[in-house]
């Protein structure tokens, strides 16, 4: 993936979506273009016209935090804005400068798999960059089952943007849709020699229309902490609470453990699974198989 596209992109997506009327700026005569003129981030940033320009052309090589920061600031970005662009200007540059970043990988250490089992009474499942669910415990597994049923592992873009039940299992399917993008554009800088991550994007913006767009938005968020709504083919409607952990071994993964309010149909719901599970007799060493 071109860094410097992705600056380019980055960088114009933001200005566009700032009026000077929201950037304390009064303005004269017709605008031909939305948000943000090049002149005027400039001047809020504190740089020159030529400078500016420079790097929303994709240079960001040697670019001071000061810099970066008045930027962010002229652009009014938000915390996970800010670290995208901070990720950015990290990559950017001569491919020798660039810090080394391990792949992603499927292999799950044996300490974050006790701890998945451990939490017997939640659903909880470890995700690597490319969105692949690469361990789960028994009740993550019976709430998603959808996803195991045509893969092993699962990925969440692929169930998402290319199976058509996904509409009828997330309730949110908009939302879901917009954070799995954000996520993605995230990774995609994090991990950027990553080639099952560049073949996945790869594929969800040849295959569908819904993430193409979406992909061109160039929106980041943090995805760490929410409420998730989904429609489960067994249990019902639910809504979830989850908390997203990354590890700080394994800073490529992340552990996702979702919850339910205690006496709710959420939490009867996965009282439901779990007696299912129970009764099927599935041991803890069989969270790798990928069925229920």
């Amino acid at each position: 993936m071109d860094n410097g596209t992705a600056i380019r992109d980055f960088l114009i997506s933001r200005r566009a979506r700032i009026s000077p009327q929201r950037a304390g700026l009064s303005t004269r005569g017709i605008r031909r273009v939305p948000g943000l003129r090049r002149s005027e981030v400039a001047a809020l940033a504190g740089v020159s016209l030529e400078y500016y320009t420079r790097l929303e052309r994709g240079n960001l090589a040697g670019v001071s935090d000061s810099v970066l920061n008045a930027v962010a600031r002229a652009l009014q970005l938000d915390e996970a804005e800010r670290t995208f662009l901070a990720d950015l200007a990290r990559n950017c540059g001569p491919a020798t400068r660039r810090p080394h970043r391990k792949p992603h990988g499927a292999a799950v250490r044996p300490n974050l798999l006790r701890m998945l089992d451990a939490l017997n009474g939640s659903p909880a499942f470890v995700l690597n960059g490319s969105a692949d669910l690469i361990a789960a415990n028994t009740l993550a597994r019976a709430l998603f089952a959808p996803l195991y049923e045509r893969a092993d592992p699962p990925n969440h873009a692929r169930f998402v943007f290319l199976d058509g039940r996904a509409r009828q299992f997330w309730i949110d399917w908009d939302r879901i849709a917009d954070d799995t993008v954000a996520l993605l554009h995230v990774q995609a800088v994090r991990w950027p020699y990553d080639k099952a991550l560049a073949n996945l994007i790869g594929e969800l913006t040849t295959r569908s229309d819904l993430f193409r767009v979406r992909w061109a938005r160039h929106d980041v968020r943090a995805h760490t902490t929410g409420i998730k709504r989904l429609h489960h083919p067994v249990a019902g409607p639910m809504e979830l609470t989850f908390e997203v952990l990354t590890p700080a071994a394994d800073d490529d993964q992340a552990l996702v453990v979702y919850g339910a309010e205690p006496g709710s149909a959420t939490a009867d719901g996965l009282r439901l699974l779990a007696d299912r599970v129970a009764t099927r007799g599935e041991q803890p060493d069989d969270r790798d198989t990928g069925r229920i």
